[in-house]
Parts: structure tokens; sequence; C-alpha cells
């Protein structure tokens, strides 16, 4: 009986964390080049590439809180080297916890900073 009770309240809990999210037009993401320091700012339209120096970076969607455009961003990316057909990256990122899934390369940082809301 009380494992039961556990459970309907931990099933009860989780769906009232639920959030409904809406889907914005695009996204501003923010990349760091660690050899020289340079930061760079792509504002991005879903289904868009932009080049990174050697890398691709394409938004395929991006997110927030319904009811609260400035809430927090969250984006689905793919990263890949030019020329390349697997991915260095291929997720989502999360824009209040951006080490949360990051990009792993020895050069370069990316992360979400907000979603295009109009």
């Amino acid at each position: 009986m009380i494992r039961a009770l556990a459970i309907v309240a931990a099933l009860a809990a989780s769906q009232g964390n639920a959030q409904d999210a809406t889907e914005a037009s695009g996204a501003v993401l923010r990349s760091l080049d660690k050899v020289n320091g340079n930061l760079a700012d792509y504002q991005m339209s879903s289904g868009e590439v932009v080049k990174l120096g050697r890398l691709e970076i394409k938004l395929n969607s991006c997110r927030y809180p319904t009811g609260n455009p400035a809430g927090d961003a969250f984006a689905s990316l793919e990263i890949r080297g030019e020329g390349s057909v697997s991915h260095l990256f291929e997720g989502w990122m999360i824009a209040s916890s951006p080490a949360l899934n990051a990009l792993d390369h020895p050069r370069y940082d990316v992360w979400v900073l907000r979603c295009i809301t109009s």
C-alpha cells in the first residue's frame, strides 16, 4: 500500500513539473575561439547552417517555455567538422546550463544564449 502511494506521488510530481514549450523561429548562439579569445554571436534561423572556422553548426530547433519568452531556451544542434559526415556534437543545449551537454572541441566552445521569438 505504501509503495503504491509512493509511486502515485512520484508520477503526480513528475507530471506537475512538465512545462509546455513553444517553437521559436531561430536562436542566438555564442562561440569562443580558445586560441585567440575571440567571441562571436550568431543569429540563426531554424535549419540554417553557419561556419565557425572549420566547423559547421546547424540549428534544428529552438524552444522556450510557453508564456515566458525570456525563460530558459533549449536548442537542438548538429555540429560537424567541415566536409565530415560524422557529428562532433548532436543534441540539445540548454541556455542556463551550457556545460550540461557541451561541445567537446579543443579549439571552440559553442553555447545557446536565447531563442528568437519575433
